[in-house]
């Protein structure tokens, strides 16, 4: 039973805890960015993170979005998926700029209305990301509000949403595959990203969100473990890596 802290407000400590754990899963997804965006920032070096990640969070925070029209879960987690957006935006905004100031000779501009699929989610212009966006986003919505009342498709929009999020690690997976190295890749975030995943999962069964919200979220634990291994399995290349980028 809840003890009472006010009985004017009728605020117990269940309430309490709610809030702070609605708090957490708001602020926590997108917490673990943080250290990524400070390491890309003072190294002026964004090749070690895949944007892949950021492709991955917006597909799956968008469709969470159009999900919550059909099939309405709690409002932290529609606030969680519009927050992760504007910051997936800005570590996009951040790795084109690195990498377009560190271009030796400066190549052919490419950009999203080029259509060309070899360099998809490859622009070299922050607005192509935007726009990508905003076509799959329009499309999104204008097929929702079409099929809105036909429950398997709405359905099917939220266990998209969630397995698109439960992948996001394969992009970075792919990459320190490709390097043999997690050089330029940020510890710390995908520590956060594997207790935040924990937290997050935890919060889905508690609070009895849709099936496809907890099994995704134990799925997303699995590929964190995974890059936690890599971590491990890499570490020798990687210091040799930091090595020759410091000059010693």
């Amino acid at each position: 039973m809840d003890w009472i802290i006010s009985d004017e407000l009728g605020l117990t400590v269940g309430h309490v805890v709610g809030w702070g754990a609605a708090g957490a899963m708001i602020i926590g997804g997108i917490a673990p960015y943080i250290p990524q965006y400070r390491q890309i920032k003072r190294t002026q070096d964004a090749e070690g993170f895949s944007l892949y990640v950021c492709l991955a969070l917006l597909i799956a925070n968008t469709l969470r979005i159009l999900f919550w029209f059909g099939k309405r879960y709690e409002l932290p987690l529609l606030i969680q998926s519009i927050v992760m957006n504007i910051t997936m935006f800005i570590m996009i905004h951040l790795c084109v700029t690195v990498r377009k100031k560190n271009q030796i000779i400066r190549a052919r501009e490419r950009i999203f209305t080029d259509m060309d699929r070899k360099y998809f989610w490859a622009w070299t212009d922050f607005q192509s990301y935007v726009d990508c966006m905003l076509v799959f986003s329009v499309f999104g919505a204008a097929v929702t509000y079409l099929l809105i009342e036909f429950s398997p498709f709405v359905e099917l929009i939220g266990f998209l949403a969630v397995f698109t999020e439960a992948m996001l690690g394969a992009p970075q997976i792919a990459k320190n595959l490709q390097n043999k190295s997690t050089e330029g890749m940020s510890l710390s975030m995908v520590v956060m990203w594997t207790c935040g995943d924990i937290f997050k999962t935890a919060y889905f069964v508690i609070r009895e969100a849709p099936t496809q919200f907890w099994v995704c979220g134990g799925l997303q634990v699995a590929l964190d473990i995974v890059i936690l291994f890599q971590v491990w399995l890499y570490r020798h290349n990687t210091a040799a890596a930091r090595r020759t980028r410091r000059g010693d």
